[in-house]
């Protein structure tokens, strides 16, 4: 009996997680709205804003602190549970080919619909100063350079600046060593298994103070801001978000000739993890609770372990859809007219350039700045995007992680390895210890 009720009380937990998150963001709306109405000068709101936006940054910190060893050992023990080097082989290409073709579709997306709805035609504000800077450093973005980062120096470097690229790079030869020994590295596969289920239960610590987070992330920005930034680019953000939308249902397209009506599922369960990408402006924040649920959805955790920390540097759709929209508006806004081949010329780069941006810091930003500079746009011209990327930022990761859920249960369906959803919460629940023993 006392089982049972342990159970239903995780369960309720977990459901009305997603309800206090939703009471973060309003409540941060609210309180937001008061401090920016009643603080007497921008700089005092500034100011109130840091305090406040401390919680914030607290929690992506216990994120950040939490990343490196997840992935690392779900990656790890996913790769080592494969058995060879050709099911690792046959999975990589599948994630990669799917990766492509996503990224492709999303840069079409944008780069089509900024075409038709022309906002920067629209823009009735003075254009920034040509020469003024954004202090945005865009030499890093070159192809040598995200070559040559692909491959980590130390691994422990790699892991202390949350490089998810090298550690994945790391994880895979590591996993691939392990998995060779066979029987003799069972040892050491075990403990790091260990290691994997200890870090998800850090996790959901962690994720506990996800409502706290929302509510400090969405009060600073109103406090600094205000509810009228949204009114006074109501236009664009307004287009953008209805492109957004447009690749979610044409994810939720593909999605359904893979997986069938499951697809609604897949989207229900991980509507949390959504929303606290969404309120927190960050995909990274994300990642440990959409683990999770798509293991509750019943995808491989070989899979799910190897495709979703793939995903967080090849596969972020909603970065690159707003990439080349961004960049458009900002050549429409000055007036600056790029004929069919400039734009795929910029698609294809944008194709390169973006699969740099995990762990990069208002990557998008930079990923855009570095664009313009290729096509003579001022790169002044990014102030006209800066004071609401915030905004902007919070679609673009939800976005980010929906693609990368579809990405994983598609790869799973291909490998045959998707279960009911029934049989995979039986296993959590045994894992987790929720399964009541047999009574003899």
């Amino acid at each position: 009996m006392k089982n049972k009720l342990s159970i239903k009380g995780k369960l309720a937990m977990k459901s009305k997680l997603t309800t206090w998150i939703l009471i973060g963001m309003v409540a941060g709306i609210g309180v937001g709205w008061m401090c920016h109405e009643l603080l007497p000068t921008p700089e005092s709101a500034k100011t109130v804003a840091g305090y406040i936006s401390l919680v914030t940054d607290i929690f992506l910190r216990l994120i950040k602190m939490i990343i490196a060893p997840l992935v690392f050992s779900t990656l790890v023990v996913g790769i080592a549970h494969m058995g060879d080097s050709k099911s690792l082989g046959r999975i990589g290409l599948k994630t990669m080919g799917w990766f492509i073709c996503a990224s492709l579709v999303s840069l079409l997306l944008g780069l089509t619909l900024v075409n038709i709805l022309r906002p920067g035609d629209a823009l009735n504000l003075p254009l920034p100063d040509a020469g003024a800077s954004t202090n945005l450093k865009t030499t890093s973005l070159s192809l040598k350079e995200f070559v040559t980062h692909l491959v980590p120096r130390s691994v422990i470097e790699a892991m202390a600046n949350n490089e998810i690229l090298q550690i994945v790079i790391f994880s895979v030869f590591f996993g691939a060593g392990a998995a060779s020994f066979g029987k003799k590295a069972g040892v050491v596969i075990d403990w790091i298994e260990q290691l994997s289920h200890v870090m998800l239960k850090v996790t959901g610590y962690v994720m506990a103070l996800a409502p706290i987070a929302v509510f400090a992330a969405v009060a600073a920005i109103v406090t600094t801001q205000g509810l009228g930034i949204l009114l006074t680019y109501g236009v664009f953000m307004g287009e953008f978000y209805f492109g957004i939308l447009l690749l979610w249902v044409l994810l939720a397209f593909v999605g359904f000739l893979f997986l069938g009506p499951r697809i609604g599922r897949l989207i229900s369960l991980i509507k949390e993890p959504i929303l606290l990408a969404f309120s927190t402006a960050s995909s990274e924040a994300a990642y440990p609770k959409t683990l999770e649920q798509l293991e509750r959805f019943g995808a491989s955790k070989k899979i799910t372990s190897f495709v979703l920390p793939l995903g967080y540097s090849f596969n972020l759709d909603g970065s690159m859809m707003y990439c080349t929209f961004a960049t458009l508006f900002i050549a429409q806004a000055y007036g600056i007219k790029l004929d069919l081949t400039q734009q795929i010329t910029m698609l294809l780069i944008l194709m390169v350039t973006s699969k740099g941006m995990a762990g990069v810091p208002r990557a998008s930003l930079v990923v855009i700045a570095a664009t313009l500079a290729t096509f003579n746009i001022p790169e002044a011209g990014l102030l006209l995007i800066m004071g609401i990327d915030q905004f902007l930022d919070m679609g673009r990761s939800a976005t980010n992680v929906v693609g990368n859920s579809v990405a994983t249960a598609v790869v799973s369906k291909w490998e045959g390895e998707l279960q009911p959803e029934a049989q995979a919460q039986a296993e959590i629940d045994r894992d987790e210890g929720l399964v009541a023993p047999v009574a003899a």
